[in-house]
């Protein structure tokens, strides 16, 4: 295995659960004759990213995780013999959640993530956050991947992805709906350099409120023997419109930077690490609306 091949499926949503499906099952076998491995969508697919502040109207727009919606993306992966990862509002108790199901090419349902840092100083704050962080070794056609999941927000903190890293991700899959910027964009870049690994990640395409696509994938390479310098990580950034990016990533050249490099896991000190587990917080980072 040379490469692993995710399509960034960076849409438009087309107004209901019922027309994101069938939209989403479309691109789904766009992306597998493209050649794709993986297909990826942006964040809470099923609803467009749409949280209402009436909360009887969010928990009517939420889709079970067993249900119609999230089963019909493993049928077209067993289908189309390529993984999916689909997202939606999930419904759950006391709130909905939002969440993406991983899907290997046999329609195998490998995690369901559910994002742990939730935007409480907004709308999802009416969203339940999710518990932990999973990895799961994924079956594509060009081999087998560790992969894991970070959803928008989790993007800021880097912890997200060191934990990710630590469990064994080779690549990291991020939903997202929000304007990727400069320095969103660089977190990213970041997380892929400091830990690394590869990191593809799918925004709404302009057209859709507050977000305007620039869906983008970093294979976390900084330094190559035969280069003088470091290198730009980056693989693709897409512009500002709807449509398949497809991001290559060089799993095998990453695996061998791996194991020759200094970052990642080989020269951590976590016994010194201890005050990163405190729950302490004080000025100027106190905020009312925290929830723990």
């Amino acid at each position: 295995m040379n490469s692993i091949k995710v399509a960034m499926l960076q849409l438009l949503p087309a107004g209901s659960a019922d027309a994101n499906l069938r939209k989403g099952l479309e691109y789904c076998e766009k992306a597998a004759a493209m050649g794709a491995d993986i297909a990826l969508f942006p964040e809470m697919w099923s609803c467009g990213y749409c949280i209402p502040e009436d909360i009887s109207e969010l928990e009517q727009l939420a889709v079970p995780r067993d249900g119609e919606f999230v089963n019909s993306f493993g049928e077209a992966a067993k289908r189309l013999g390529i993984a999916v990862g689909i997202t939606y509002l999930e419904k759950y108790q006391p709130l909905p959640r939002n969440t993406v199901t991983m899907f290997d090419r046999t329609g195998k349902r490998l995690f369901d993530y559910a994002k742990v840092h939730t935007c409480d100083f907004g709308d999802e704050r009416r969203l339940t956050p999710g518990e932990d962080f999973y990895t799961a070794e994924l079956d594509t056609k060009s081999g087998s991947v560790i992969v894991g999941a970070m959803i928008c927000y989790d993007r800021e903190f880097p912890e997200s992805a060191r934990i990710l890293m630590l469990k064994g991700a080779e690549l990291i899959l991020v939903p997202n709906a929000c304007p990727m910027e400069i320095n969103r964009i660089s977190q990213l870049r970041g997380r892929a350099y400091e830990n690394m690994l590869g990191i593809a990640t799918v925004n709404y395409p302009h057209g859709q409120p507050d977000c305007n696509g620039h869906s983008t994938a970093f294979d976390g390479i900084a330094y190559r023997p035969e280069d003088s310098g470091s290198r730009d990580t980056l693989i693709i950034e897409a512009g500002e419109r709807e449509g398949i990016y497809l991001a290559d990533f060089p799993i095998e050249e990453m695996r061998e930077y791996r194991r020759n490099e200094v970052h990642g896991n080989a020269y951590r000190r976590p016994q010194k690490y201890g005050l990163l587990l405190s729950e302490e917080r004080n000025e100027p980072f106190i905020r009312e609306d925290f929830r723990k």
